[in-house]
């Protein structure tokens, strides 16, 4: 996204108006936080929690079991686990070994939104260990009702049920979507991606890369991020987005497999602004409702028409393999590029990469120690992020609609 001169200073200056009306936008207090709260969107663990939880990830909107049984085939062909589970399990273990590593005495709570563990499980926890200042983490780095101010609104509530409401804090870290720790991996991957591409034998030229997230509402999407920094219909979600596909094919540029290569400027040339795409993926909700496009599948065929023999699948909009990266990509997106006869590569997430745990940590520290915001790191003109949300920032316009019915939301 370019911003003028003018276009600049007009934000800042309704920035600035903002923040005088709502309070500041980063937090450079220290605070003694007692632990760290890992919040995540849950799932099933076998057949019989399918349809169980799924009611959980709905509830509110009166669905049947007959309509949640057609959504729920896509955890049936994993044996009804969902891996989100095991994953922030193994995402707890690592960042409890990095606070060790660090000399940092800071326990590591978890809790989700729709299935066991609950959020309003861990605050419990937090509360019989006289933990009283919660720093959460949710396990989404982009800005939207679903990704962000949801989980704020989560952690309200659980301080509602469980009676603790004035008794323990719970802060959280600013959406990560352009932290070196978050986007490192990405780099990696699509650096290795290519590689393999190159290895079998098809130039850059015929290559594409495809940057894919969840899509949502249009609704969601043009509400997301403060409206006084003007991002368009695609709302601060679809921004920051882009700004960071565009900050992970930059290093390629820089850095790529093909680096090396003395007959590879050409080849390096080629590949511009028009040889990536944003894609989209897991839309639920009724057809009539316009959701953000294209949608992975579309964009496959529409490159395969256009003579692109391969693609590499970047899930920009997540941080682990979890059931939508399993099913939308490793499934359906491949199923769609056999079909076409186009090599599809998917880069993995984050998960436990050095790198992204590192990162969160780094978070966690920034609001505990009320670090300056111009010494926090951020990788795109768009962050970094704040702390406070704005006012109307990421505005549930749905009442209570959920966007997502088959995993993580975005």
């Amino acid at each position: 996204m370019t911003i003028t001169n003018g276009e600049l200073a007009g934000e800042l200056v309704r920035g600035a108006t903002d923040a005088a009306k709502h309070g500041p936008e980063h937090v450079t207090e220290p605070t003694a936080y007692d632990a760290i709260l890992l919040a995540s969107f849950g799932g099933p663990e076998g057949q019989g929690d399918v349809i169980p939880f799924l009611r959980n990830v709905t509830r509110g909107r009166g669905i049947p079991d007959e309509r949640l049984e057609e959504v729920a085939h896509h955890y049936r062909a994993f044996d009804g686990i969902s891996p989100i589970n095991q994953q922030n399990r193994e995402l707890k273990a690592a960042l409890e070994a990095e606070l060790e590593r660090r000399g940092i005495d800071l326990p590591v709570l978890w809790g989700n939104r729709n299935w066991a563990p609950f959020i309003r499980d861990a605050v419990a926890e937090a509360n019989d260990r006289g933990f009283t200042k919660l720093i959460a983490i949710g396990t989404s780095a982009y800005s939207s009702y679903s990704s962000c101010r949801q989980y704020r609104e989560d952690y309200a509530a659980a301080l509602t049920d469980t009676g603790l409401d004035g008794v323990i804090q719970i802060d959280k870290v600013r959406q990560f979507f352009d932290h070196p720790g978050f986007v490192t991996p990405f780099v990696d991957g699509l650096r290795t991606g290519l590689a393999e591409v190159a290895a079998a034998g098809i130039p850059l030229s015929e290559t594409h890369v495809l940057f894919s997230t969840h899509s949502i509402p249009s609704t969601d999407a043009a509400k997301s991020g403060p409206s006084f920094r003007g991002f368009g219909e695609g709302g601060a979600y679809e921004a920051q987005h882009r700004a960071v596909a565009e900050v992970v094919i930059a290093a390629q540029d820089e850095n790529g497999p093909d680096a090396a290569v003395p007959d590879a400027t050409a080849e390096r040339a080629a590949r511009s602004s028009e040889a990536w795409s944003l894609v989209f993926q897991s839309r639920s909700g009724p057809p009539t409702q316009p959701w953000l496009e294209p949608d992975i599948n579309d964009a496959i065929r529409d490159l395969a028409a256009d003579g692109i023999r391969a693609v590499v699948i970047v899930p920009l909009g997540f941080v682990s393999d979890h059931m939508e990266v399993k099913w939308d990509l490793d499934t359906e997106a491949m199923e769609t590029s056999n079909e076409l006869g186009v090599l599809a590569i998917r880069v993995p997430t984050p998960g436990i990469h050095a790198a992204y745990v590192s990162g969160l940590i780094d978070l966690v520290l920034e609001r505990r120690d009320g670090v300056p915001v111009a010494e926090r790191p951020s990788l795109t003109e768009l962050g970094p992020w704040y702390d406070v949300c704005r006012s109307g920032c990421c505005e549930n316009v749905r009442l209570g609609f959920k966007p997502a019915l088959a995993g993580q939301t975005p």
